[in-house]
């Protein structure tokens, strides 16, 4: 544990070579300064070399895709077959009946307030939540580097123009000052003094029940505890309030670099007490082992172990879950064309390098090889997720196919047969 009063930078004690400001980009020459690089434009090898290079890649990234697709189809389906397994095997119970334990290994669901024996405390800072989870977020004022890049072309070469921008900025990670272009008067400290922490309690409960620790760890709906009326800390331990945060300076409207300020949030509330509210309702679907709540397995393979913070019925549950289950399909389906047509792209740039130093035909093979990649990785992503279909729905795989091999038809039918040429 950590002592505010043990602070690694006391009042008076300097922490950085230079005094900041809390202060917005100002284009000034302490804060902002430009760099510019030249390398000599490549020739026609060295770019058909980096081409070759890109294609490895592309093959790679096009084959991927292909795995992502698939296996995202069958995963899919997989998961919804497992939701609609439970959702009619899955029996409500009352939670202010004592245990049952008739329905021992059955797939259960629940409705009832969080509760957990201890409230969690940081004693450091005396703060004490009765809640399944408190989070200490430490942040500190740091110099941060930011670049921006532009390229022209000046005597047959290419140069880079860099502007290095320097802004204050509190942040929760550290960050190196030594990766600076300009080290000098942007010295960040090393080290925090104080580390980030999740506290979780040791035991929850729901009703008559104790959740496992998969249940848990899905009550991520955390809140900022207010510091509103909170008692100031003492004279020595150098901290000061405002607002919602503690401050390990007694400026806390005109920080340093290398100041600390820490927040407090909170998850799952599960006291009867007023402060900071009642305990929360969640909606749990579990299987009942005794008096714990464990995951359930279904005969489709999928994991059942499902929490909402907020009272809903075992349908709705499940409704929820298949509209996630289809939000998670179709951003995957993106995904994998994103990478097919990335691949196709870097596979079939080597013909734009071959004609790249003729300006028309650089254009005009620049747009047929974009609308290419196109169609191609449209069609042979279609087809992909036809095959995922055709075990388990053989006319919507069908469907598919046909669709995917449309622009391959009408590309066909624009082609004259060479006996009428």
């Amino acid at each position: 544990m950590f002592s505010p009063c043990l602070r690694g930078f006391p009042p008076g004690a300097p922490v950085s070579s230079h005094k900041s400001k809390d202060m917005q980009f100002s284009g000034s020459e302490r804060d902002q300064h430009k760099r510019i690089s030249s390398r000599s434009n490549p020739g026609f090898l060295e770019r058909l070399s980096d081409t070759a290079g890109g294609m490895v890649v592309g093959v790679a990234l096009f084959f991927l895709s292909f795995y992502i697709l698939f296996t995202n189809e069958g995963r899919a389906l997989r998961t919804a077959a497992s939701l609609d397994e439970g959702l009619s095997q899955v029996v409500s119970l009352d939670p202010s009946s004592s245990l049952d334990y008739q329905y021992n290994n059955h797939l259960v669901h629940l409705s009832a307030r969080l509760h957990t024996s201890q409230p969690l405390h940081d004693p450091n800072y005396r703060v004490v939540v009765q809640a399944v989870k408190l989070k200490r977020q430490v942040e500190m004022y740091q110099w941060v580097e930011y670049q921006e890049s532009k390229d022209y072309q000046e005597g047959g070469e290419t140069k880079t123009e860099t502007t290095y921008t320097y802004n204050t900025e509190w942040k929760s990670e550290l960050i190196n000052s030594r990766n600076f272009d300009k080290e000098i008067g942007h010295t960040n400290p090393s080290a925090m003094a104080v580390e980030s922490v999740t506290v979780v309690a040791p035991e929850v409960h729901v009703g008559p029940f104790i959740l496992s620790k998969g249940l848990v760890e899905q009550i991520n709906n955390f809140q900022t505890l207010s510091l509103k009326g909170f008692p100031p800390p003492d004279s020595s331990s150098f901290l000061t309030i405002d607002e919602d945060y503690f401050y390990h300076t007694p400026y806390p409207r005109k920080p340093e670099v290398g100041d600390v300020r820490v927040s407090f949030s909170y998850a799952g509330l599960s006291g009867e007490g007023s402060y900071p509210g009642p305990a929360q309702t969640v909606s749990v679907v579990a299987k009942q082992r005794g008096e714990n709540l464990t995951p359930f397995k279904t005969k489709s393979g999928d994991i059942l172990e499902i929490l909402y913070p907020q009272e809903l019925s075992a349908e709705e549950m499940f409704e929820k879950e298949q509209q996630h289950n289809a939000m998670k399909t179709w951003a995957l389906r993106a995904a994998g064309w994103a990478l097919m047509f990335l691949g196709i792209s870097l596979t079939t740039r080597i013909v734009h390098t071959l004609v790249d130093w003729i300006p028309i035909f650089r254009d005009l093979v620049f747009l047929g090889l974009k609308l290419f990649a196109l169609c191609v990785s449209c069609s042979l992503s279609l087809f992909t997720i036809a095959v995922g279909w055709l075990f388990y729905r053989p006319l919507v795989a069908a469907a598919l196919g046909a669709i995917a091999a449309l622009p391959l038809l009408i590309a066909r039918s624009r082609v004259p047969a060479k006996k009428h040429q």
